[in-house]
């Protein structure tokens, strides 16, 4: 889905709730406050009838009942008949304000008049209170006061006020959602239209990482962490490519060239032929362990899954590599059991690796030392050759890679042992480092694998 669509359903539903929540506030707004006015309109109706009402026990007014605004229609009227004894200046020569009478357990009644009887325009309206008076200085009589209702009231003024703020506030509202999401979900496109331009010959060009600390731009971060990986994986592999098309092609280039000059000799010797045949079994050979090699390196690019065991690596050691006739110069040194659940084959080709890469180099004596520290198993192999020069303990590592003293020692080697061994022991989360040996004073291999390896998914 697009930012852009993103955006605009963003901004449709939240306007949506917004309208919704705006509507049930305006009406709640509108219902409370036409209650809240009429309620204190009539209250100072009330007010003020209850005052003509103590006035009138004792009193008769003298020409117009004195009246203030707001409440400016007072009326007594006689209770039998209905007709008026005394009003203010705003209904003198009007009849009464309404007919209507207390019930006959209340003394109070509320109502409301409209229309011209009130003295009013047709579509007004008058809040009237009124109180029934017995024995009063005009008899039994009924005090009416009146309030107009205000207009903003009346009409539909305060509806259609309330109706175009909501309106104007959902607009507001919408216009700030919109150009929000949209400020907020630019980044997310422009991360969407980098990677699109983002193709195989160009890995090396990253999104754009936004200022903010959220969590875009800790999806922008997480997309380049990708795309490094990515890079630095098609380049090792561009690299063992050439490397292994170089390697595969230099055996292959002098098989082809001993069996042209052989073919071209019109008189074979057949001592030099089987000189021949012998050259080329040792370079089948040397194909053959590239090959397996490179298989090797596949799967673990791959990952396959492989069954795991429980190990005892002194056990593992003494049983595989202790032999005088096949490793005079190796001893092993350990002290409590060492675990470890790993691959049986694999572990074994590690060790074998260290340990060959051990005897190529040694003059004399190979020490492996099995122990455990900080919930790691660790196997560190000695030798007593030249060691590695500090500036090449990590080149030994990469895929094809061989020093000129390896290459004298072992011309058929593939450069691919030691690699194939980080690769393996990488897999169970442990390391594999090349270093100086303090105790026997030629190199150092120290393999750390957890005792206690996480299965993968």
């Amino acid at each position: 889905m697009r930012p852009r669509s993103i955006r605009a359903r963003v901004t449709v539903w939240a306007v949506a709730v917004l309208a919704l929540i705006v509507v049930v506030v305006s009406v709640s707004s509108y219902a409370l406050i036409r209650e809240t006015v009429l309620n204190q309109l009539q209250d100072r109706a009330s007010e003020t009838a209850r005052q003509v009402t103590e006035y009138i026990m004792t009193n008769r007014y003298e020409g117009a009942i004195p009246a203030t605004e707001p409440i400016v229609r007072l009326q007594i009227i006689q209770q039998d008949t209905h007709e008026v004894l005394a009003a203010s200046n705003a209904l003198r020569g009007l009849p009464a304000l309404t007919y209507e009478e207390p019930p006959r357990d209340d003394f109070r009644m509320d109502t409301i008049v409209c229309g011209e009887i009130a003295g009013i325009q047709p579509d007004d309206c008058l809040q009237v209170v009124g109180y029934a008076v017995s024995d009063s200085a005009y008899g039994d009589v009924i005090v009416l006061a009146a309030t107009r209702t205000p207009q903003i009231l009346a009409g539909y003024t305060l509806g259609l006020a309330l109706s175009g703020m909501s309106l104007a506030l959902l607009a507001v509202s919408a216009t700030t959602i919109w150009y929000g999401v949209g400020r907020a979900l630019r980044p997310v496109e422009n991360i969407s239209e980098e990677i699109d331009r983002i193709s195989v010959s160009d890995l090396h060009r990253r999104v754009p990482v936004p200022p903010s600390d959220d969590e875009i731009a800790h999806l922008a971060r997480t997309a380049n962490a990708g795309l490094g990986r990515l890079e630095d994986a098609m380049v090792r592999q561009r690299r063992f490519v050439s490397d292994a098309s170089h390697e595969l092609r230099n055996p292959i280039a002098g098989m082809r060239t001993k069996l042209e000059v052989e073919l071209s000799d019109p008189e074979p010797d057949q001592r030099a032929r089987e000189r021949l045949l012998t050259g080329l079994l040792s370079d089948t050979e040397r194909l053959e362990n590239i090959v397996s090699d490179l298989l090797e390196l596949a799967r673990l690019d791959t990952d396959v899954a492989m069954s795991r065991e429980r190990l005892e690596l002194g056990a593992l050691v003494t049983e595989e590599f202790v032999d005088p006739r096949r490793h005079p110069q190796l001893r092993v040194h350990g002290s409590a059991p060492v675990h470890v659940e790993v691959n049986r084959l694999r572990l074994v080709r590690v060790l074998t690796n260290l340990i060959a890469n051990a005897e190529r180099h040694a003059d004399s004596r190979i020490d492996v030392i099995i122990g455990h520290d900080d919930a790691h198993a660790v196997v560190e192999v000695h030798d007593d050759g030249a060691g590695i020069p500090v500036k090449d303990r990590e080149r030994v590592f990469e895929r094809f890679s061989r020093l000129s003293e390896s290459k004298k020692r072992d011309p058929g080697g593939s450069g691919l042992g030691l690699p194939i061994s980080r690769e393996i022991v990488h897999a169970y989360g442990g390391t594999l480092v090349a270093g100086h040996s303090d105790m026997l004073g030629g190199a150092l291999f120290t393999l750390r694998i957890p005792d206690r390896i996480e299965p993968t998914e």
